[in-house]
């Protein structure tokens, strides 16, 4: 019996269920969630739990090539992100008082605190929005909840300018 690396289209049918626990596990989160979109009514910060969420509508990356060769709709699933052992948020650029206001996910990185475990997960939004999670240490989660379902745009996100 021969062992093959595990690749990207063998997880196109499942539910997505990652952890981060450092920088290189958060990118891989980062890509997943790159052009997801939410309105600011889907953030949760949870001081006495320590807890940060968002449940975002992602695009289905890891499902672009199969749409493509079978010709079906490009599709979205909606995931909660969480992000654990939060001592402070803040968030710039955007309206929290603007329930319909609907933010877009570009990046999400981990700057290391001087400790090398202390450090800020940073949630870069569209329009030089941004949310900020000071956290002890790192520890997010991403799950998808739903089933996928097609993408309102029909399209995949495009980012020329």
């Amino acid at each position: 019996m021969s062992q093959q690396d595990a690749r990207f289209e063998d997880g196109a049918e499942k539910p997505l269920r990652l952890k981060a626990l450092d920088g290189e596990d958060l990118s891989v989160i980062s890509t997943m969630l790159q052009d997801a979109v939410f309105p600011v009514s889907e953030m949760s910060w949870q001081p006495s739990k320590r807890r940060f969420g968002l449940l975002v509508n992602r695009f289905r990356w890891e499902d672009k090539s199969a749409a493509e060769r079978q010709k079906r709709p490009f599709e979205r699933v909606q995931t909660l992100v969480v992000v654990d052992n939060v001592d402070k948020m803040a968030s710039s650029g955007l309206d929290r008082s603007d329930k319909d206001q609907v933010l877009s996910l570009l990046d999400v990185r981990f700057d290391v605190g001087e400790d090398n475990c202390c450090g800020r997960v940073v949630f870069t939004l569209a329009g030089d929005g941004a949310i900020a999670c000071n956290v002890e240490c790192l520890d997010v989660t991403l799950t998808d909840v739903t089933r996928p379902y097609g993408a309102p745009s029909r399209a995949v996100p495009d980012h020329k300018l």
